[in-house]
């Protein structure tokens, strides 16, 4: 018997620490078979000794390199018996910075962590996804793809390009009966927010603040529903439908929040 013994499986990126670690521990506590992958060697143990061997895979994974995939998606098989019923490709980065002042390294470590990994995620474990009947692939959007962001411009085009992949990939992955959706989260309280967009939140509405165990609980009913888009909170749908009516107006309420955010360091 495999190590799954049966349950469900998920295998999430960037698990070890912010949404990622919360959605493991939630789905632990579902009864899940958790695969935890990230670059982070201690957090990883820390959500080990939370979770336990018995309940999930704890291992590092550079979402950049194809190989390592390969091989983070063969061990998974093994242990579930080679199904998977929900991919979340949720590990990114949230580095900031002026287009034109920003180095092409960093730009392109923006691009490779939070868009290229994601193709490499999506190809390496739809194998998986195929065997195992209602799965999901599931991907960490932003809030930032609904209208761009100034001052994480790279940031911003990823998680465009993160949604209209999931866009495309509702459609193709129905041939397989497996899902595709992302999540578009707004202001995470995690150490990735900048402190001037923390002090700058409301305490109600589109903008307040959400916690990562919001984002692990919209994973959960995610799974068991079939849309493509879920915003947190979800009155960000309504700011995507402004978006789309007066872009305009958007651009200019988003200037003045730059000159604001600038004035006050």
């Amino acid at each position: 018997m495999s190590a799954a013994a049966g349950r469900k499986s998920i295998f999430i990126t960037g698990a070890a620490s912010g949404m990622g670690r919360e959605t493991a521990l939630l789905f632990a506590e579902k009864g899940w078979f958790v695969g935890s992958y990230d670059v982070n060697r201690g957090g990883l143990d820390s959500l080990r000794a939370e979770i336990g061997d018995a309940n999930g895979l704890f291992e590092l994974l550079d979402v950049t390199d194809a190989s390592a995939w390969s091989s983070a998606i063969d061990m998974f098989a093994i242990a579930t018996g080679g199904s998977l019923d929900l991919l979340f490709n949720n590990a990114g980065i949230g580095a900031g910075g002026l287009l034109d002042e920003q180095s092409w390294d960093d730009v392109m470590r923006i691009v490779n962590i939070n868009f290229i990994g994601v193709m490499l995620g999506v190809r390496a474990g739809v194998p998986l996804l195929k065997n195992t009947p209602g799965s999901l692939c599931l991907t960490t959007s932003s809030s930032s793809a609904i209208f761009g962001t100034a001052g994480i411009p790279v940031y911003s085009a990823t998680k465009h390009a993160v949604r209209g992949l999931t866009e495309a990939l509702s459609i193709e992955l129905k041939r397989y009966g497996v899902r595709a959706a992302d999540l578009l989260p707004g202001l995470i309280d995690t150490p990735l927010l900048s402190d001037g967009l923390r002090q700058m939140a409301p305490a109600e509405g589109m903008w307040r603040l959400v916690t990562p165990r919001e984002v692990a609980v919209t994973v959960w009913e995610a799974y068991r529903a079939d849309r493509v888009h879920w915003y947190i909170p979800e009155e960000l749908r309504d700011f995507h439908l402004q978006v789309v009516a007066e872009p305009e107006l958007v651009r200019e309420e988003r200037t003045a929040l730059l000159a604001a955010m600038t004035a006050a360091g």
